[in-house]
């Protein structure tokens, strides 16, 4: 979908949107048949080792956000989570590019060399569908606070065209960063208790309550939490080698970087396999029926169904 450039879509209270935007709201209304819902979140997060009500840090939010995207019929999102601070060039292509020719072209692998005149030559570089891309890169920046010699690279992130942000906070508080002045992030804080909300008759959603009606907060970087995640959109494959480049450039010259990116599958990690929806026709939410059933032990016994 596309709701056009930031200069002419601009969001005002009360004020009627595109279809696509109502859509997207629907996805996460507060009902447990949503496919981003509070209910699914917190159920899928069972499957990451956290029990309801527990709070999740940044990467478990990223795992969970991948697993549900598979259920997510509505778009052609790909989800993919870095693992060990290292981006792989090689899975993502086999992740976001479609092959019409034939399912074992996806399998070739790219030129060994990294650099973005060799990848628009490579197997990849045609392929005639490109999935959207959400790379998520979880970090760990220092032991208990962030380790200053990576606040340069830290903030380089945000002045990418493809930067969605970064997730992140201090102890039981969550932020959503969005940029940074100075020597200082700039970040939304959306915990407000607001009136429940759920879709009318004409398909319309009241949302208000989807906007961070607060300004933006400001806090020294110094004073993150060092558990971050990192958020990037490539829409199109031109995207994807572009933001390379400028990781390779802004990223990668630091002697204690930030995080890795390497063109080949590292040999020592299990095969990369891209994620699948798996045979199921449910997301695990209709499990919750009653109280007696929200038991630790039922809760793991149902995501085994959705391993994935």
């Amino acid at each position: 979908m596309d709701l056009g450039t930031e200069e002419d879509w601009n969001w005002e209270k009360q004020k009627e949107q595109p279809k696509e935007y109502q859509r997207i709201l629907q996805c996460f209304l507060d009902r447990k048949d949503c496919c981003y819902s509070i209910h699914q979140m917190a159920q899928m997060g069972v499957g990451e080792g956290k029990s309801i009500g527990e709070w999740f840090g940044p990467n478990t939010v990223a795992q969970v956000l991948k697993k549900l995207a598979l259920f997510d019929e509505w778009n052609s999102l790909a989800v993919y989570v870095s693992m060990d601070n290292t981006v792989v060039i090689e899975d993502i292509k086999k992740m976001c590019c479609i092959l019409s020719s034939s399912a074992d072209t996806v399998g070739e692998s790219p030129p060994s060399t990294l650099n973005a005149s060799n990848q628009s030559r490579s197997a990849f570089a045609c392929c005639p569908v490109w999935k959207p891309l959400l790379l998520i890169v979880p970090l760990r920046l220092g032991i208990n606070q962030i380790n200053p010699v990576y606040v340069d690279a830290f903030k380089e992130c945000f002045k990418m065209p493809q930067s969605l942000g970064a997730l992140g906070g201090k102890p039981n508080n969550a932020y959503y960063f969005i940029g940074f002045l100075g020597d200082e992030l700039i970040f939304l804080d959306p915990h407000t208790t607001q009136t429940f909300v759920d879709m009318e008759e004409n398909g319309m959603v009241d949302d208000q309550t989807f906007h961070c009606l607060q300004s933006p907060q400001r806090m020294n970087i110094l004073n993150l939490d060092p558990s971050v995640a990192l958020g990037f959109f490539c829409k199109e494959e031109k995207d994807f080698d572009s933001w390379c480049s400028l990781v390779q450039k802004e990223i990668l010259k630091e002697n204690l970087r930030m995080f890795e990116l390497v063109q080949k599958h590292p040999s020592h990690w299990p095969p990369f396999v891209p994620p699948a929806k798996p045979e199921v026709t449910t997301t695990g939410a209709e499990f919750i029926d009653s109280a007696e059933q929200l038991e630790e032990s039922d809760l793991e016994e149902d995501f085994e169904i959705l391993s994935v």
